[in-house]
């Protein structure tokens, strides 16, 4: 069941991160989702570097951190499949 919740999370923190980043982000909503499962382990992880993993009641911090590593992966990754996808790129000339 926890993977389904990561999917869940994942899909809702990536939707976040787009709505954020101005322009236009044109991925799928698979690799959005993905990307917003990457993005929720990089606050999970840097919030456990920090030592703010599990706090007592609500995690804000740990919870904004997993939305900070989305929009990071989200940024870095839309350009990157931007570029694979693009029309005329060397793979569709071959």
């Amino acid at each position: 069941m926890n993977w389904l919740w990561a999917i869940v999370v994942g899909l809702i923190l990536g939707v976040i991160a787009r709505a954020i980043l101005p322009g236009k982000q044109a991925i799928p909503l698979w690799l959005t989702c993905v990307y917003g499962i990457l993005g929720g382990m990089l606050g999970n992880a840097v919030s456990g570097w920090i030592g703010v993993r599990h706090t007592g009641g609500f995690d804000w911090i740990r919870h904004l951190l997993q939305l900070a590593g989305a929009v990071l992966i989200v940024a870095l990754g839309t350009p990157l499949w931007q570029r694979i996808r693009r029309p005329g790129s060397r793979r569709e000339r071959a």
